[in-house]
């Protein structure tokens, strides 16, 4: 790893202990370098190497809002989060809708530890999750209708969703308190969907009782669904989503090992009942 990019790496978060359901991934994770310089993070840009550029991103002081058809809205800072939720590592697989994976060892709680902490309603059916932004710090991809995208970005979930087991804030990876081309300093990880269902760098989450618009099903809603589950026989209109390739050295992707695609990136037996 170079200098400059290992200097990106987050503090240690020591102590936290490893969720031995989520210990094997059955594949070894991605080395940190390869997963902490190849990144979509098209607030900072549109190629994969933004991870510099990605440093610009405020994350001190950061408050997080919880609001919407809960019965206590909050509005956390990062302390607040990570000392009222445990914290645990889990090894999930990645999946991006570009047909590349990796394996990432991340660090953070469950959803389902947050939503009883804010008690939804029975009104809620859908969850909003808003990214930062800044258009003075966040340009946006390098094209001359950036700024014309619906930003901030946006992601959404049932509550179904967020309740299952598998979705997860991060607020850490590698052992490490999350890098900001990660999407520190909380993200969003559910590991059975596309990797654009992860909003990276969340400062609301609103309950909702409408599905909300999310920023990549806005922009092109033939190829990028709202639920975006990973499937290996539903094609993207521009690519077979039948194989994937595994991050490796980020010049020579031709030379990544590739593999077939899992129905649900492999998680099935954890929420096929939700899509039933």
């Amino acid at each position: 790893m170079n200098a400059d990019l290992e200097h990106t790496m987050g503090e240690p978060l020591p102590g936290v202990s490893r969720n031995r359901a989520f210990a094997n991934a059955g594949r070894e994770p991605t080395p940190q370098a390869y997963a902490s310089s190849y990144n979509n993070y098209y607030e900072f840009g549109g190629s994969k190497d933004i991870w510099a550029s990605a440093q610009a991103l405020p994350t001190d002081p950061w408050r997080l809002e919880v609001t919407g058809l809960v019965k206590n809205p909050t509005t956390y800072d990062l302390a607040d989060l990570t000392q009222r939720f445990d914290l645990e590592e889990r090894i999930y697989r990645f999946r991006c809708v570009e047909a590349w994976a990796m394996v990432v060892p991340w660090i953070g709680f469950p959803m389902r530890a947050l939503m009883a902490a804010v008690e939804p309603t029975a009104a809620a059916k859908y969850v909003r999750f808003t990214s930062f932004y800044d258009p003075a710090v966040t340009p946006g991809p390098n094209f001359g209708f950036a700024r014309d995208l619906p930003w901030p970005y946006t992601e959404g979930l049932t509550v179904d969703e967020m309740a299952n087991e598998l979705a997860f804030f991060a607020v850490g990876v590698y052992g490490r308190t999350l890098p900001k081309q990660h999407g520190a300093p909380v993200r969003m990880v559910v590991p059975w969907k596309y990797g654009f269902k992860g909003a990276k760098s969340i400062v609301k989450i609103e309950f909702v009782a409408e599905q909300p618009a999310t920023y990549w099903n806005t922009l092109a809603p033939n190829e990028y669904k709202f639920e975006a589950n990973v499937e290996p026989d539903v094609p993207h209109p521009r690519w077979s989503q039948a194989k994937e390739r595994l991050v490796g050295e980020s010049t020579a992707l031709f030379t990544w090992e590739e593999q077939p695609t899992v129905i649900y990136n492999g998680y099935g037996d954890y929420v096929a009942g939700l899509y039933a």
